[in-house]
């Protein structure tokens, strides 16, 4: 908690220039995608206020939206936490996620829609980036936005509107469990490089083979085979 709570101490007085559940809202979601907030940490509203040093109400209405997105749980009576996933709901999450980037990559590889090359290569010299300057929210993000984009370019509606469904769940999942995954994050970027190579070329049951095993985890599948 002294991280949250040093994390606070610092943005009291800072918040301005614009809508303050807004504000609130990006501070506590930047302090669960980094790990300054851990999982099943407890979220007092009345807490976070006072040492901002604003009212509640802009803090409710953040902590109602991170729990949309399935950053936090909330429980009537028991209050609020930063959301934690199970062992079993992480291995769901995983294999559901598999199937559907599986699809999205062979569609994606065989249509090679135009343009879409281009708006990928942007998203991963953004995750670039970000490794580069160590900002894991920034990298975190760059990276679904990567997979949400193969999604579209697979050229069939339902994908994109799927993803926009799981994907609250998927942040959850890569913030609180990712236990598979222990590289750098320059060896992601140059994953999703590979990843991307496989599209641009049309190897379309490659490349659907590869994303699969990207969502399910590598290391996740050896470990299972072993």
């Amino acid at each position: 908690m002294a991280g949250l709570n040093e994390l606070l101490e610092r943005n009291r007085g800072n918040l301005s220039g614009g809508l303050l559940s807004e504000q609130v809202y990006r501070l506590l979601r930047s302090a669960i995608l980094s790990g300054e907030m851990v999982p099943d940490q407890r979220i007092v509203e009345s807490d976070i206020a006072k040492r901002l040093g604003i009212s509640q109400a802009p803090v409710r209405e953040a902590v109602k939206r991170l729990v949309y997105e399935s950053l936090v749980t909330h429980v009537p009576r028991l209050g609020s936490r930063v959301a934690s996933i199970s062992v079993e709901e992480a291995e769901q999450a995983r294999e559901l996620r598999g199937n559907l980037e599986e699809f999205a990559a062979r569609a994606a590889a065989e249509r090679r829609a135009e343009g879409f090359v281009d708006r990928l290569k942007a998203v991963v010299d953004d995750m670039r980036r970000a490794a580069r300057n160590d900002d894991p929210v920034s990298f975190r993000g760059s990276d679904m936005a990567f997979h949400r984009l193969v999604c579209d370019a697979s050229g069939n509606y339902l994908l994109p509107r799927l993803w926009e469904v799981m994907e609250p769940s998927l942040w959850t999942l890569r913030v609180v469990s990712d236990p598979f995954y222990t590289g750098s994050r320059n060896t992601l970027v140059a994953e999703h490089e590979r990843l991307l190579n496989l599209l641009v070329e049309g190897r379309v049951e490659d490349a659907g083979r590869a994303f699969r095993r990207h969502a399910i985890g590598a290391a996740h599948l050896a470990e299972r085979d072993e």
